[in-house]
C-alpha cells in the first residue's frame, strides 16, 4: 500500500518509493527559485530491500508516493536451509522469507523477531 505525499513534507529517516522501490531517507536538500521556476529538493535515499542508494530531484510542491511500512513481530517457526518460516504474532499467519545474512547465526524456532512489511515485501529488521 502507499500513499501520496508533498516533497516539502518528507523528512530524513521516513520513507519515499522511487522506481518501485521502497526507500529510507538519508538526506534531502533544496534550493532557491530560479528566475522562471520554483525550489527543488534532492532526496537520497537507501532501498529497504536492496541497500541500493537512489536519488531524485522533484520541485518541492509535486507530490511523492510513500509507502505504508508496517513494523510487527513474529515467532520463528522452523528454519529451512537459507529460509525461515515465521508465524505472525497478531494474524498467526505463517510465511516463508529468507534469511538475512546478519541474523544467519542469532535464529532458533521459538524465537521472536521483529520484521517489516511494504509493498506486499516482508524483511526482518531486529532478532
Amino acid at each position: 500500500m502507499k500513499e501520496l505525499a508533498e516533497v516539502r513534507t518528507l523528512k530524513v529517516n521516513r520513507y519515499i518509493i522511487i522506481d518501485d522501490e521502497p526507500c529510507k531517507i538519508s538526506s534531502i536538500s533544496t534550493s532557491k527559485p530560479g528566475k522562471h521556476g520554483e525550489s527543488k529538493a534532492r532526496i537520497e535515499a537507501i532501498g529497504i530491500f536492496n541497500g541500493q542508494k537512489k536519488s531524485i530531484v522533484s520541485p518541492v510542491t509535486h507530490k511523492v508516493h510513500v509507502p505504508i511500512i508496517d513494523k510487527r513481530t513474529a515467532q520463528v517457526v522452523a528454519i529451512m536451509g537459507d529460509n525461515v518460516q515465521l508465524m505472525d504474532m497478531e494474524t498467526y499467519e505463517t510465511f516463508e522469507i529468507p534469511i538475512p545474512d546478519e541474523y544467519k547465526d542469532d535464529l532458533e524456532p521459538g524465537k521472536e523477531i521483529q520484521y517489516l512489511e511494504a509493498l506486499g515485501r516482508k524483511k526482518i529488521t531486529r532478532v
